[in-house]
């Protein structure tokens, strides 16, 4: 069959009707939210054509280590962090096209399938990650969104801009640049022109077989610049008060970040509207399916790759901290042309399931070598069928969750947090490690003080979906008990040896406290 993925960057959960109802915000995790409601009829089209799955948990964060999650179905974060992909990697279009620059000729010959790519995601493209797009048989990039460089014109006298003096200033202003030029509608928004250009081309590939279209929308990850007119839904000054614009969305605790408490509700009040711009073009593709009459053969995957806090844990943005329920529970909808309409499932799945699943949809080749990632075919057509009994998520060189789907635990790193190894030959280029020289298949990581951590933290879902009161001290036998889900986990999963040390998990009594595949 067809498979068509579906990636909206930063998506909280939360923010879809699908999983909410359609209910306030302050009904959803706590008073502090909003008391708005996020409109996602086409969201909600998705689920009723197809199963919702209630605990899917992302896996490696942020962006990029997540799309080599989807990329490899195996977890980048056990490994190394933010990088582009390697020689070695089986990455998913290729093992449902081939080899890259084939003719489309001779992908039907060799009974392969087509391959497509359609993103307005710059990181695709940015130094340090930017050969995401090669295996695809084809792609296109909708550019001008964030730190795109594509406009250096000189502004109009009377124009002006103001962005923050800070490592975000470049992005600010090339976006600001940007929008200039380009928007003067709705439709030139990038989300926009990303599900057309996808939609146009669903109606001139539509006979090819089993092909594989991948939508990497970067919306409504910030900037958050949704149109006035979406905006006013749940901020009726929209752009008009100057005193509600913050310098940016920091990724910090908000108030010492220096938001005040309207700015930091302006902000809730643009990511908001940034979720239905992008509801509002999803349903754009949708209604191009129906035309086509393309559900009957076709398999839709729609997620992200993480969500971000909103407030809550008094922050903004994501990172900063363990990956709370307000960013590692996110959304995955899968429509299958026949089975599981309208049906929702409590499995343990995450992004790496959906390189097995296209595969297995695409009827392509799989990998000789092992994956973490699971078929949820069988789980669309049997809601008994089993996943994993435990999921695992982390960002490289932070601390690690392990999930039953109740029960959340979030181990930090020991206080020197080593030893630490980058496999791999590239270097950390996006987001900056402090590595040594490259040996035995990996680089040492030296004095990596990891920012995104915090205290030993344990969290009862049941009793508080977001994760907001620690009960680590109160509740000592579920800390042990998912503290050795996780040793048993890392070694299932192949991880390095070392994560055992550095998380402070080993039995020191029988391992060597300075074991590592790297010199000193």
């Amino acid at each position: 069959m067809n498979v068509i993925v579906i990636l909206c960057d930063t998506l909280r959960r939360d923010h879809c009707g699908a999983y909410t109802g359609g209910k306030p915000l302050n009904q959803c995790w706590s008073e502090e939210a909003p008391e708005w409601s996020v409109p996602t009829p086409n969201m909600e089209r998705l689920a009723q054509r197809g199963t919702v799955f209630e605990n899917c948990w992302c896996g490696s964060t942020p962006c990029m280590p997540a799309r080599r999650d989807i990329h490899t179905g195996r977890l980048e974060f056990l490994e190394r962090g933010w990088g582009p992909l390697e020689e070695g990697d089986a990455d998913l279009p290729r093992q449902v096209s081939g080899p890259p620059n084939t003719s489309i000729t001779a992908i039907r010959e060799q009974g392969r399938s087509v391959s497509y790519l359609v993103s307005d995601h710059f990181h695709l493209w940015e130094q340090g990650s930017g050969n995401y797009h090669m295996g695809y048989s084809g792609f296109q990039f909708i550019r001008g969104i964030e730190s795109d460089g594509l406009y250096t014109d000189p502004i109009e006298p009377g124009r002006d801009f103001t962005c923050p003096e800070s490592a975000a200033r470049g992005k600010c202003e090339r976006h600001w640049r940007n929008m200039h030029f380009d928007r003067h509608e709705e439709a030139d928004w990038t989300c926009a022109r990303t599900f057309r250009t996808a939609a146009d081309w669903l109606r001139r590939n539509r006979d090819h077989q089993d092909f594989f279209l991948h939508i990497d929308c970067f919306p409504p990850h910030e900037p958050l610049d949704p149109p006035e007119e979406i905006l006013k839904l749940f901020w009726p000054d929209g752009y008009g008060n100057p005193e509600d614009n913050a310098d940016n969305w920091p990724y910090a605790k908000w108030a010492e970040a220096g938001l005040t408490e309207r700015q930091m509700n302006f902000t809730r009040a643009r990511y908001a509207a940034n979720v239905v711009l992008v509801d509002r073009w999803l349903g754009h593709l949708l209604d191009t399916m129906d035309d086509l009459d393309l559900w009957k053969e076709t398999l839709v995957i729609f997620t992200t790759d993480h969500g971000t806090y909103n407030g809550d844990h008094g922050r903004v943005g994501k990172l900063q901290t363990h990956n709370h329920d307000a960013v590692a529970h996110i959304p995955f909808i899968a429509c299958h042309p026949k089975y599981g309409h309208g049906e929702r499932r409590s499995q343990l799945v995450q992004l790496v399931d959906i390189y097995p699943m296209v595969l297995a949809a695409t009827g392509s080749r799989f990998p000789a070598a092992p994956l973490h990632g699971i078929d949820l075919l069988p789980v669309i057509q049997d809601p008994g069928a089993p996943t994993r009994d435990y999921a695992v998520a982390g960002m490289f060189g932070g601390s690690m969750t392990i999930t039953d789907g109740r029960w959340v635990l979030h181990q930090p790193p020991g206080p020197d947090n080593q030893p630490l190894n980058w496999y791999g030959y590239h270097l950390a280029r996006f987001i900056p490690y402090p590595l040594g020289d490259f040996a035995d298949g990996c680089r040492p990581v030296g004095n990596h003080q990891s920012y995104m951590s915090g205290p030993l933290w344990l969290s009862d879902r049941q009793a508080d979906p977001n994760e907001l009161r620690n009960m680590a001290a109160s509740h000592p036998g579920e800390v042990a008990r998912l503290q050795e889900a996780l040793r048993h986990e890392l070694q299932r999963l192949e991880a390095p040896p070392e994560q055992l040390l550095r998380l402070d998990l080993s039995r020191r009594e029988t391992s060597d406290p300075h074991a590592s595949c790297c010199p000193a």
